[in-house]
């Protein structure tokens, strides 16, 4: 099996798009050499609280531990408990060039109107090669959003091995094949977010069964009354994705099961389908709320055995630039 690395920010609320189109795959393919990361130094790079911060990396660990991550299958641990990510980014930022990060679509997009950002949200993608590097991660799951920043880590990698010999593994971007893609309920031209200003229009893991029914039951659709997946419809292809995701049938199966339909009929469906998807995750994370100290255990021991990879990797990475000790 391929040596995975992937990561998560604990900053906004998980959301259905999270699960269907990352989680979810991660715990199908979970194995002993995949390396699941709650990136908390990332979530620094803008203005936080601490005590949010703090709160919400352990209710994200409780998330990933619903949907089925097992620590006992694969490494799930916190960026910052592992010291050697910071260190790794510092050796990275001497091969990484301004232009290159300059270029990044998502620094642009995010810091747009500012009058000032911090360094680390400039720097962002040098700690996610970091990240990714550390543990030769030869694939690297993702959304489509983040290939640039996939790209970028091989460069600096290839960079590197090619100025002071074989180290760095050339990661791969991966893309989930169906699912990858939950849109905004009440602006579908844009991907769920956690950090879009759409409550109305994205559905929170931690969100009730009332509360998601009654965010599908006002979802955009389109004009005319056909149930189908096609360009000029679509709030209707979003939610037959949603309840393709939730269901596991193909579009066109569904299609064709609710031909006929009225939209409102349609949208039941598709909340039944996502209330009865997320119930035993929703009922797995209360569970695990009530004991935070043994997921913090379970987070330090994925620390620990993240640690014995990261640290090797630095013990070459140190001679080969000529640190010392």
């Amino acid at each position: 099996m391929a040596r995975v690395f992937s990561g998560v920010q604990p900053s906004g609320s998980p959301h259905i798009g999270n699960y269907f189109g990352a989680w979810t795959r991660w715990a199908t393919e979970q194995e002993a050499g995949h390396f699941y990361c709650i990136v908390d130094l990332h979530a620094i790079t803008a203005p936080h609280d601490p005590a949010e911060l703090r709160e919400r990396t352990i209710d994200l660990a409780c998330w990933l531990l619903a949907v089925g991550l097992d620590p006992e299958r694969c490494t799930l641990f916190v960026q910052s408990h592992v010291r050697e990510h910071t260190e790794c980014a510092w050796v990275l930022d001497c091969v990484a060039t301004m232009g290159e990060l300059k270029r990044m679509t998502q620094f642009k997009e995010k810091s747009q109107g500012r009058d000032s950002v911090s360094v680390g949200m400039f720097n962002y993608p040098v700690l996610q090669a970091a990240d990714i590097l550390l543990y030769h991660a030869e694939e690297v799951p993702v959304g489509a959003d983040q290939r640039q920043h996939i790209e970028l880590s091989r460069d600096i990698a290839g960079r590197f091995n090619q100025r002071f010999g074989q180290t760095f593994t050339l990661p791969k971007a991966t893309f989930p094949t169906s699912g990858a893609r939950i849109m905004d309920l009440q602006h579908v031209e844009n991907k769920m977010s956690k950090s879009a200003q759409s409550p109305q229009g994205t559905i929170d893991l931690a969100d009730t069964e009332a509360a998601t029914r009654k965010k599908i039951m006002r979802a955009v659709t389109d004009s005319g009354t056909e149930i189908r997946a096609a360009p000029d419809k679509q709030g209707v292809t979003n939610l037959l994705d949603l309840l393709s995701a939730a269901t596991g049938s193909g579009v066109p199966a569904l299609e064709a099961e609710l031909e006929g339909q009225r939209y409102g009929d349609f949208k039941k469906t598709v909340a039944d389908a996502v209330n009865e998807r997320l119930r035993p995750v929703r009922e797995r994370h209360a569970e695990l709320r009530e004991d935070p100290a043994a997921v913090q255990a379970m987070l330090a021991r994925g620390a620990e055995r993240a640690r014995e990879t990261a640290s090797a990797t630095m013990v070459d990475v140190r001679a080969k630039v000529g640190l010392t000790g």
